[in-house]
């Protein structure tokens, strides 16, 4: 009979415990008192959706103490579609603050996007500087410049949905100091005007079709590289040696191609004599004592030559 008692404050615990959950009268009160007229019902339908009351109701005091009217059914919509409805509502109050006009889609329309909605207001009325990383251009007269430039922006609220991001503004910067320097005289010139590299890149709009508007451009660093109009000439002139070298080489190994036909033609031309005096001997041309004579001139004269060769030596 006694375990009935402790069956029955157990349930009553829990019934309690249920209720309370389904029914956040504390969240309820606090609503009521901040003058935010939202019912008991509301409440518990937005525990049958999935939808965390505290995550509606506490955004939409703040709202309202701002004097800014939200609809809860599009908040708890936005919260069901994975947004961030605190800090949409925190960034409706700072656009509303910096007299920005931000209404409720577009800035739910940033958020679903994956954009830092409350960051981009900041920005609008903050702007931010972006640092390029070194940027090397070669002027025309072949010396390497290297600049590093500072973009001050400020976040295009309209564009902010479907708009390029800061990746896009630095190629752009990037692409713009390397033409502008590129199209320079000489690297003196860069080094004593880097004004007119930045007025040169802002005129480009480099800004179209991204999240941002550059307010100005500004060459924080220039150093000078390399030469490389010499190193191109440089190698060039290799270049055109190798080629000069190798035609060269050419030619030789013609020239001894040719030397060595010649030879071999030498060669197959007194393998002919023996068959000619054999046959000049046969036909009665040549006799036989005009045979030794010849043999006696060819011995001599080999044996002038050596001993010529003797001499010299």
């Amino acid at each position: 009979m006694e375990i009935v008692p402790i069956i029955i404050a157990a349930v009553v615990v829990l019934a309690v415990g249920m209720v309370l959950y389904f029914v956040p009268v504390g969240l309820w009160i606090t609503a009521i008192f901040s003058g935010v007229r939202v019912g008991l019902g509301t409440l518990i339908g937005m525990r049958l959706r999935k939808v965390i009351p505290s995550e509606i109701i506490r955004p939409l005091i703040s709202a309202t103490k701002a004097g800014i009217e939200l609809d809860i059914g599009q908040m708890e919509a936005h919260y069901l579609a994975g947004g961030r409805v605190e800090q949409v509502v925190t960034a409706l109050i700072s656009a509303d603050r910096a007299n920005i006009d931000l209404p409720w889609k577009r800035a739910t329309a940033i958020d679903l996007a994956g954009r830092d909605v409350l960051e981009a207001v900041q920005v609008s009325v903050n702007p931010k500087v972006i640092e390029t990383p070194r940027i090397a251009a070669v002027a025309k007269d072949g010396i390497q410049v290297i600049a590093v430039a500072r973009v001050t922006v400020r976040a295009n609220i309209e564009r902010l949905v479907g708009g390029a991001g800061e990746e896009t503004i630095i190629a752009r910067v990037g692409e713009g100091s390397v033409s502008s320097i590129g199209s320079a005289e000489s690297h003196k010139y860069v080094l004593e005007n880097p004004d007119d590299i930045s007025r040169r890149v802002l005129e480009r709009g480099l800004d179209a079709g991204t999240a941002f508007e550059i307010l100005s451009i500004d060459i924080a660093d220039v150093d000078i590289g390399r030469n490389i109009g010499a190193e191109l000439q440089t190698d060039q002139a290799e270049a055109d040696k190798n080629i000069a070298q190798a035609k060269a080489e050419e030619r030789r190994a013609m020239a001894v191609a040719e030397e060595q036909e010649m030879r071999a033609r030498v060669v197959e031309a007194e393998a002919e004599v023996p068959k000619a005096l054999a046959e000049a001997l046969r036909s009665g041309n040549l006799g036989v004592m005009d045979s030794y004579r010849m043999d006696n001139i060819q011995a001599d004269t080999r044996m002038r030559g050596s001993i010529a060769h003797e001499d010299e030596d």
